[in-house]
């Protein structure tokens, strides 16, 4: 206890507001860099590690852009983006057999587009497009490119 003879000291203030403001800063500062570095990292493992870019060839470019002409992604999914009305298309090529049966697998992907819509009562059907022989064979091969990019793990199974 404080008697009447010792004078009344001011608490000490420990965490002053330059404090504050310090770590403050230095957190951004901090977490900034993190991000810079992860962020980084994440393309430098796609470009180097889960792409086959050696296999990017021409028609998987314009196979792409037969995708994104047609705006598939309003209804499937491609490695979980895109609408999920439609199923998942990065690994359509694995779940069609391509990697046992290439050749067979192409030729029935391009027998299930050009047969679309199948006119079943009560389930979804996907528009005929009347895409080219060319764009179909792109549109393939951009798909059999997609199942070959590690997804580490997605879709967690065959069906997508």
């Amino acid at each position: 206890m404080s008697g009447p003879s010792e004078p009344h000291r001011p608490p000490v203030e420990r965490f002053t507001k330059s404090a504050a403001r310090n770590i403050f800063y230095g957190g951004s500062i901090f977490f900034f860099v993190v991000f810079v570095a992860l962020t980084a990292h994440s393309h430098w493992y796609i470009v180097t590690t889960s792409t086959d870019e050696a296999s990017m060839t021409a028609s998987v470019i314009r196979g792409k852009h037969v995708w994104e002409k047609h705006s598939c992604i309003n209804c499937h999914s491609i490695l979980g983006e895109g609408a999920y009305f439609a199923p998942e298309v990065g690994n359509v090529w694995v779940r069609y057999g391509g990697r046992d049966d290439a050749e067979g697998a192409r030729e029935s992907l391009i027998a299930w587009m050009e047969a679309q819509p199948t006119g079943i009562e009560g389930r979804r059907q996907m528009p005929q497009f009347h895409l080219t022989e060319q764009e179909l064979n792109d549109l393939v091969d951009f798909l059999e490119w997609t199942s070959r990019i590690d997804t580490q793990g997605w879709p967690p199974n065959d069906a997508g």
